[in-house]
């Protein structure tokens, strides 16, 4: 379920270390939440102290690196386009399962016994930072940044928040699973050293695993059903040995993809959310291979049920919404659902408060309100629309072109004053106006009709 850490990210260890038997057990709790995607060229990824996050840079690169700004919140709007964006990125890259991870690590270090934000975690765009990064659990999820990253940039007034959130509830809705009743609005933390302290996101193999689950999700204010439901995800994605030392290097299911190929899936259609997972943990309890036949045992069939999994069979309150679920696929998406909603909620500081929903948000104006009517102009020319804006003036009200006859006098002989007049008047009986320009055929007319009278003029003045 873990996604491969870029090379460039993690440096290898000669010997066996606390951090790195850390990041190996750490790794294991990355294959509590789905992820899959096609892994690319490792980038790492630096971060500025000041409150912007930076862009990638390729591994090594000493070039300088653009800043991307932190917005508060977010425009509705560049989110609604953003979705659509995500969905296109979904179609040709397969990467539902990582995205889906992405939101549940950024929200699911959520503590609701500490009140002041950020310090509680939870859904602030803090796992965009390195040292959220580097915790063990996360691992892989780099690859997530890299595929989501462009599409920030092309909306900067969206929040990393609400874009991680956003990214994972579109995933789970285009893979064919509920739609996630979603509201936006959250504020990103700007310095790395607002991240949370690793290690409170789920291990997948705990010695107690019903016991471990509810440590972790009833920290965050969730029930066991909402376990349960959540648990469901396991439907998308796939574990690999070289990345979180869980799962076979292929199976009959993974070995030609889509997308990378290779590792192991929970399920026989592992792009495709419905409630297989369930039924298939049925089966398998039928068959006694949860409770009579060692995890490393199983490595022989070619789905994987982990240490996690299993207890949602074997603990008896856990039991009853898995069964229910194995039988019941609407009621599964139904409390799925609610229960992704509520977790992409934990943490988050919302702006405005209350948040907004995407399907309440438009940006058509009401039928019966009515725009103020602009003053008329009182006189044809001098007062003529200008196309600057009090704000292009520094505040002052537009200004008209003044006429000027003279643009139009022969040669270097500037024309009489009542010359003038006689053009002007000529000029604007045709049409003509400082901010509107006569038609070809009128503005030919009225060359010729001044060529003759300014060779009259000089004949006269000769």
């Amino acid at each position: 379920m873990a996604e491969r850490l870029a090379a460039s990210f993690l440096p290898a260890a000669a010997s066996p270390s606390p951090s790195a038997r850390r990041a190996t057990v750490a790794a294991a709790a990355a294959a509590s939440f789905p992820s899959s995607c096609p892994a690319r060229a490792g980038l790492r990824l630096r971060c500025s102290r000041s409150g912007s996050a930076r862009r990638f840079s390729k591994a090594g690169g000493r070039g300088a690196l653009r800043v991307v700004r932190c917005m508060a919140a977010s425009d509705a709007a560049q989110l609604k386009s953003a979705r659509e964006d995500i969905k296109e990125l979904l179609k040709t890259t397969y990467c539902h399962p990582i995205m889906v991870r992405l939101g549940w690590h950024d929200s699911g270090t959520y503590d609701k016994n500490i009140e002041e934000w950020p310090q509680r975690g939870g859904a602030d765009g803090s796992l965009r930072f390195e040292p959220e990064l580097k915790h063990g659990a996360n691992a892989g999820l780099i690859n997530a940044l890299k595929l989501i990253q462009p599409i920030k940039d092309k909306y900067p007034g969206i929040s990393y928040a609400d874009l991680f959130q956003l990214a994972s509830a579109t995933a789970i809705e285009e893979a064919g699973g509920p739609k996630i009743p979603m509201k936006y609005g959250r504020v990103d933390v700007t310095e790395p050293e607002q991240c949370p302290p690793e290690g409170r996101l789920p291990d997948a193999g705990p010695r107690d695993p019903a016991g471990h689950l509810r440590e972790v999700f009833y920290r965050m204010g969730l029930d066991d059903k909402e376990i349960v439901a959540l648990s469901g995800a396991h439907t998308l994605g796939r574990a690999r040995p070289d990345r979180s030392g869980w799962g076979k290097p292929e199976t009959k299911y993974t070995k030609d993809g889509p997308g990378e190929p290779g590792g192991q899936s929970w399920t026989v259609e592992w792009l495709k959310f419905d409630n297989s997972y369930f039924k298939l943990l049925t089966t398998l309890q039928d068959m006694k291979f949860l409770s009579q036949i060692p995890l490393e045992e199983q490595k022989e069939q070619d789905l994987l049920v982990l240490p996690t999994d299993a207890a949602l069979f074997e603990d008896p309150s856990f039991k009853v919404y898995a069964e229910k679920y194995a039988e019941d696929q609407e009621a599964f998406f139904k409390d799925y659902a609610e229960a992704h909603a509520k977790l992409s909620d934990l943490g988050a500081k919302f702006d405005p408060p209350e948040g907004f929903s995407l399907d309440d948000v438009t940006s058509d104006e009401p039928a019966d309100e009515k725009k103020e009517e602009a003053a008329p102009t009182p006189e044809p020319v001098a007062a003529a629309v200008a196309t600057a804006t009090a704000d292009d003036n520094n505040g002052a009200a537009p200004q008209p072109e003044p006429f000027s006859a003279a643009k139009y006098s022969y040669g270097k002989r500037e024309l009489s004053d009542s010359m003038k007049q006689k053009i002007r008047a000529e000029y604007e009986g045709f049409g003509g106006s400082p901010d509107k320009p006569m038609q070809s055929n009128y503005f030919l007319n009225i060359m010729i009709l001044i060529a003759g009278l300014a060779f009259l003029t000089s004949l006269v003045g000769n």
